[in-house]
């Protein structure tokens, strides 16, 4: 018989009275794989039907075909999400053994993702910066918007970036000697990449291309529930949070300042190499 997860020595500490009862032993054991599970979901919504729709117009010739580094970033991230839904499993079953080998594959995985987004966006910017200028006379308005709008994107992917590596590696020094913080830094780790999947998700309220308000507030309601429950189980905000708010607030504040300004808009060429 499958028994419990022991929880960290620091959450016991903090248990309130009720922790006994099968409903919290239940949710506490199987949270993390039903957020695995939610970013899968939204991942999927937001894709789905935004790649097949993408597939079309570039069979008709009405959309330049993807670039190579896209299908890869696709497989990277996509493994990337099924890892942490197997390694949730694993452990919500009990299966520790399991867990740490396939764990394992995080430390190959993990700089392939980051590696992979560092040459995607520039690749992405070059793409559509080329189309615009290979138009005869030069850009028109319609060509110097999406290559505005690919710009401030670039702020999120590279928000992206900073905050999935950092909590990544932070996750993985943590494993030996803080497992509370260390299971859930691995699942904050990919929600700062969910704003490419809600974006394309059509029938969610969204402020963009205006401003990235919307995207940075639904990485934070994307985690709400992980971290409602911490903040109910613990009576207080678990460490993993304080790590991944600071990460995630000073750059979604940087990415609101900067976003569509002259600056950055005069900047961003030279960054990604096309100026």
């Amino acid at each position: 018989m499958v028994q419990p997860i022991d929880l960290a020595a620091s959450d016991i500490r903090a248990m309130p009275a009720d922790a006994s009862t099968d409903l919290v032993s239940l949710i506490d054991r199987w949270i993390y794989v039903a957020m695995a599970a939610l970013l899968i979901v939204v991942t999927l919504t937001g894709f789905i039907p935004d790649s097949i729709m993408k597939v079309g117009m570039v069979e008709t010739g009405e959309r330049l075909p993807f670039p190579p580094v896209l299908h890869l970033h696709a497989i990277a991230m996509g493994s990337w999400l099924l890892l942490l839904l197997a390694q949730t499993s694993l452990m919500a079953t009990g299966r520790r053994a399991g867990h740490k080998q396939l764990g394992m594959i995080s430390m190959v995985l993990a700089p392939a993702v980051v590696v992979i987004g560092i040459v995607l966006a520039p690749t992405m910017y070059r793409q559509v910066w080329d189309a615009a200028h290979a138009i005869p006379g030069g850009p028109d308005a319609a060509g110097l918007a999406t290559v505005a709008t690919r710009g401030n994107i670039a702020l999120i992917q590279m928000q992206v970036g900073l905050v999935f590596a950092t909590t990544v590696v932070l996750a993985l020094r943590a494993r030996k000697y803080d497992s509370a913080t260390h299971k859930r830094l691995m699942v904050l780790a990919p929600i700062a990449a969910m704003p490419a999947a809600v974006d394309r998700i059509t029938w969610l309220p969204s402020t963009m291309p205006v401003s990235p308000w919307s995207p940075e507030i639904y990485i934070l309601l994307i985690a709400l529930p992980l971290f409602a429950w911490d903040y109910y189980r613990l009576g207080g905000i678990q460490r993993a949070y304080k790590i991944w708010l600071a990460l995630v607030l000073p750059t979604g504040a940087l990415i609101i300042l900067l976003w569509n300004t002259p600056w950055w808009q005069a900047f961003v060429p030279h960054l990604m190499g096309v100026a």
